[in-house]
């Protein structure tokens, strides 16, 4: 990290590996493919076999993946060290957040509730609830959701600084131009409210967040509430409501062991 004069760290734009970025892919489709095999990864990938091998080969003996035989397959899932390192990393804490939460505000809402995080630039869902068939295909679909055009992604953008903010803005490319002038008109807003919204699958579904926060105030996760516009736009502020009730209930309540994402 660099330091302006002023003693402030500032972000650096980083670049892709292609090594990296290819054995993310294999990760990210055992996790939203549980029980994959070689054959479906490589149908599924643009990655030369023997390559490919060797990827899944090494995160089998590091413990990120984990093979199982099943009906004369070997079918894989994610490994012991992924979990491991999920919980001992305190992003979100084990207890905090449990899936029986997400159900419950599911219930509530009426809505499809998602638990995401931001990784780089993009927001990643890692834990959901609810039962809407073109909203899991949607989330699996698509693992990776650029941080400006998902509502979880700007209420966690929002909580950054001015000078972060900027910086981020200006890493954008072109082709997003019409997000960045859309996220700052929308910024005050979703400071003052805690909540931000966006329009996903060309306007046909509407979804409401806000972030999750740690005992020190830093925003660490989002939640967001979507579903079909004609649902769940009328009921942007109701939702919203809920939303940051169950937010501040799961943040006050004492932090014990309990089911963790």
């Amino acid at each position: 990290m660099n330091e302006n004069q002023t003693g402030q760290r500032q972000e650096r734009e980083h670049k892709h590996h292609r090594t990296i970025d290819r054995v993310i892919r294999v990760l990210e489709e055992v996790v939203f493919s549980p029980g994959a095999t070689f054959g479906d990864l490589s149908r599924k990938l643009d990655v030369p076999k023997s390559t490919l091998h060797g990827f899944v080969e090494g995160l089998l003996a590091a413990g990120w993946l984990h093979e199982h035989s099943e009906q004369n397959q070997n079918r894989l899932y994610l490994g012991p060290a992924v979990h491991g390192l999920i919980v001992s990393s305190g992003q979100v804490r084990a207890g905090q957040i449990t899936n029986g939460d997400l159900h419950e505000l599911q219930r509530k809402v009426g809505t499809e509730v998602y638990l995401g995080v931001l990784v780089g630039d993009s927001l990643i869902y890692i834990a959901e609830a609810g039962g809407d068939p073109v909203g899991s295909f949607h989330s699996r679909t698509y693992l990776r959701r650029k941080a400006l055009r998902s509502a979880g992604g700007k209420a966690l953008l929002a909580t950054r600084t001015d000078s972060d903010i900027e910086r981020f803005l200006r890493r954008r490319p072109s082709e997003e131009a019409d997000a960045v002038n859309a996220f700052v008109d929308e910024v005050s807003r979703i400071r003052q409210t805690g909540l931000a919204t966006n329009f996903t699958q060309d306007g046909r579904r509407f979804a409401v967040a806000a972030t999750v926060l740690d005992p020190t105030g830093k925003a660490i996760a989002s939640i967001t509430a979507v579903g079909p516009t004609d649902q769940v736009q009328p009921r942007q502020e109701e939702i919203g409501k809920e939303v940051l009730a169950h937010l501040q209930k799961w943040r006050e309540r004492s932090v014990t062991a309990r089911e963790a994402i």
